[in-house]
């Protein structure tokens, strides 16, 4: 997946929103509803911090309507300390009904207390607006001793969760001692020699004469096995003729063995008598009888032979000329370079399984998690991590929307057009960009004169112009209702496009959502982008939609 600098790419931004809005509210007129059966008074409009101003408001009405009072924090930026009951009295067919509010603010200053909508018979009816003044309380700064004001301190970055950033660390590199040992234990460690490497280690000479030996205590001739007796007799003396003696005599006949220890002899390259040739081969022969004709010697000449075989393999060793100290480092190198190959190979081995061993693990991970979920959690992904960062559920703006997003929304200052001030008294805009991708959450709440209506349909077409005019292609638009969590209906505007590339004819694919809801003297608006193969955004916009729930009382 591609990731676009939201720096350079030409999303449309809130300000410019913002004002589209504005210019489409301040085209809008619609004559005032008038009700003289609603007052409202305060007992006060001067208080000192933290004191009360009751605001009462008087509603006649037929005893068959129905009246709906402001509820909650629809007083902001004053604060509801009480709603009280509603006061209700009769006459004839008319009810009077009475409700008082305590108000109050902990800041000095001038502070609008804002029109308030009352809904009868589902028709909504807005009050006036009334200035509160809050005073400071006076200090007696002789009784009370005056200090300096404390220097700023400086409060270190809070790293709540650098627990688990430890703990997979230390899962980490507890697979990785584990591998490592398990690497060590099978690959480098020196291993014990069993006997039988022990004893292939040992030279010839020493190993024929301890071969001999074993097949003297063996139980071959109390068994009756002569032939298997008289085969290891004759393959211990072949094998040590083959590697002592340099003679093919695993593979040869017994006449031949015999001929080519003769020539060995008259030429002087092994110094064997002719007697300890003859002996040779009277035991060669008998072992060819006892195996291919099934003779059975007395014990006593079995034992002699094999008497005999230890002294040919004693004279055999005397009779070999010593070897020249160049023979003697050419068979130390050449051991030397049979370590290093040996010792190379157990470490392609080793290697081999390790790589093997983490290609398994990589190959299970990303079938179960998805290879790119895997790659993206361990190299990152900007989407990914506020996917799985910690979430900010909060309320921006008047009317308030609420939601939860992965970063804390910004005010975004505003600048209301002069043409827009006749028909809006305030709007309030929040929003986050990501600092990699195309993502985007922002709202914004529009307050209006309370006879204007809020002009969904053109907001719709100015976002759609807004796209167009940065240069967006194929921009497809569709349209549905949208519901909150509580059952507020609202207006869902969604599609996709084809987005620019600043300083290339590049077009990226993105999609959009915008959400709109409002009424008589308000709108309420939530806008997401995000790149389109994006599927960690897409999670994050579908959870945000999930959590979005707004406040319609203005």
């Amino acid at each position: 997946m591609r990731i676009i600098s939201t720096t350079h790419f030409p999303v449309m931004r809130m300000a410019r929103f913002l004002a589209f809005v504005c210019l489409i509210l301040s085209l809008s007129t619609v004559k005032a509803q008038e009700n003289r059966n609603i007052r409202t008074s305060v007992d006060t409009t001067y208080i000192k911090i933290g004191e009360q101003v009751q605001w009462k408001v008087t509603v006649e009405v037929d005893t068959t309507d129905q009246v709906i009072f402001p509820e909650g924090q629809t007083f902001s930026p004053l604060e509801t300390v009480e709603a009280f009951a509603t006061d209700t009295t009769r006459k004839n067919d008319r009810l009077t009904l009475q409700k008082i509010y305590a108000l109050t603010q902990f800041d000095s200053g001038s502070y609008k207390l804002p029109t308030q909508r009352i809904e009868i018979n589902g028709i909504g009816y807005f009050t006036d607006s009334t200035m509160i003044h809050v005073e400071t309380v006076p200090v007696d700064t002789i009784a009370q001793k005056m200090y300096d004001i404390k220097p700023l301190i400086n409060v270190e970055k809070s790293y709540m969760g650098w627990w688990k950033y430890v703990v997979i660390g230390l899962l980490v590199l507890l697979v990785l001692l584990v591998l490592g040992g398990l690497f060590y234990w099978f690959v480098l460690r020196k291993k014990p020699l069993t006997q039988e490497e022990k004893e292939a280690l040992l030279p010839p000479y020493d190993r024929a004469l301890l071969e001999l030996k074993r097949l003297e205590n063996s139980k071959y001739l109390i068994q009756d096995e002569f032939k298997e007796y008289y085969s290891e007799l004759t393959t211990i003396v072949r094998a040590y003729l083959e590697e002592e003696a340099h003679v093919a005599a695993l593979e040869s006949t017994t006449g031949q063995l015999i001929e080519r220890l003769e020539l060995l002899s008259d030429s002087g390259e092994l110094q064997l008598d002719k007697d300890t040739i003859q002996q040779f081969r009277n035991i060669l022969q008998t072992a060819d009888l006892v195996k291919f004709a099934r003779t059975k010697p007395s014990t006593s000449v079995a034992e002699q032979d094999r008497k005999l075989v230890e002294q040919i393999v004693v004279k055999t060793h005397e009779a070999l000329p010593e070897p020249t100290e160049e023979e003697l480092m050419q068979q130390a190198e050449y051991l030397e370079e049979l370590g290093r190959r040996k010792q190379k190979r157990k470490l392609i081995i080793g290697l081999s399984t390790l790589a093997g061993v983490i290609v398994l693990g990589v190959l299970i991970a990303g079938f179960k998690f998805g290879f790119t979920y895997l790659k993206d959690t361990v190299l990152g992904h900007p989407t990914k991590e506020l996917l799985e960062g910690e979430w900010i559920s909060s309320s921006y703006g008047f009317p308030p929307i609420i939601l939860e997003t992965p970063k804390v929304l910004v005010r975004q200052e505003v600048k209301l057009p002069p043409e827009a001030k006749a028909n809006i008294q305030d709007i309030q805009a929040f929003s986050y960009h990501s600092p990699i991708g195309l993502f985007t959450v922002g709202t914004t709440s529009v307050t209006m004169n309370p006879e204007m209506e809020a002009p969904f349909e053109q907001t719709i077409e100015q976002i759609i112009q807004g796209f167009e005019s940065q240069g967006t292609k194929n921009i497809i638009t569709k349209q549905e209702e949208f519901t909150t969590i509580s059952g507020v209906k609202g207006i869902k505007v969604f599609g996709s496009g084809d987005f620019p590339v600043p300083n290339s004819k590049e077009l990226v694919k993105g999609e959009y959502t915008v959400l709109l809801f409002g009424g008589k003297g308000f709108q309420q608006n939530v806008i997401l982008t995000w790149l389109e193969d994006d599927t960690y955004a897409q999670d994050i916009v579908d959870r945000i939609l999930s959590t979005v729930e707004v406040k319609t009382d203005v």
